[in-house]
């Protein structure tokens, strides 16, 4: 696909001016899985649309330790790397493709104009920073107010509704490392929703039930 119909297809809501704008100066980015798109201390440059495949952003800690923030799907943007190329900072989260992706980079010198330009592309940041401001609280909720396993269920089923399947490829080590916890709680943890018949267990994937 072109440019041109990536646009089309993922951020209908973009005036024609802007999009012809966007397809002329951007450039189409191919992120293979497994590799890191955002570094922290890298400096952003570009923002980025995704238009294939699927991202996650975490944040790293001091001793290697990883936080899940949220993923990144066809039709979204990365708000915190809108936000370091404006104000010309570096990043302090990481994003890696668990899919083979594809990203438009938006140069940072364009968005200046774009934001004062067109409303469509204002509205897209504004409702940008909006959504992934209310996953971020959601996240917050998770960690102080739920128990571990009411977050496992809760992850299964955001899981579920953004996949579109009940049939999850993840291992027990990466839902360990989203959710902040250790491998072996959550592997009980699952153990335990198996016998309550909430989902079943098998060597490359859980099924919900």
């Amino acid at each position: 696909m072109s440019i041109s119909a990536y646009l089309d297809q993922y951020f209908p809501q973009f005036e024609p001016a802007l999009k012809e704008i966007i397809a002329d100066n951007c450039t189409l980015k191919s992120v293979p899985a497994g590799e890191k798109l955002i570094q922290t201390g890298q400096q952003m440059r570009a923002t980025m649309l995704v238009v294939e495949g699927r991202l996650k952003l975490y944040r790293e800690g001091e001793e290697g330790g990883e936080v899940f923030m949220y993923y990144l799907e066809p039709g979204t943007a990365c708000a915190l790397s809108m936000i370091c190329a404006q104000k010309q900072e570096t990043s302090e989260v990481m994003a890696k493709a668990l899919e083979d992706s594809l990203v438009l980079m938006i140069p940072v010198a364009l968005m200046g104009t774009m934001m004062q330009d067109y409303k469509s592309w204002y509205n897209f940041v504004v409702e940008t920073y909006r959504s992934r401001f209310e996953e971020l609280l959601n996240l917050l909720d998770q960690v102080v107010f739920r128990a571990m396993d009411q977050r496992l269920v809760s992850y299964l089923e955001n899981q579920r509704e953004k996949l579109k399947t009940t049939q999850l490829y993840i291992t027990h080590s990466e839902i360990a490392t989203d959710l902040n916890s250790s491998r072996e709680v959550i592997s009980r943890l699952l153990k335990k929703l198996e016998q309550q018949d909430k989902v079943k267990l098998f060597r490359n994937y859980i099924e919900l039930l």
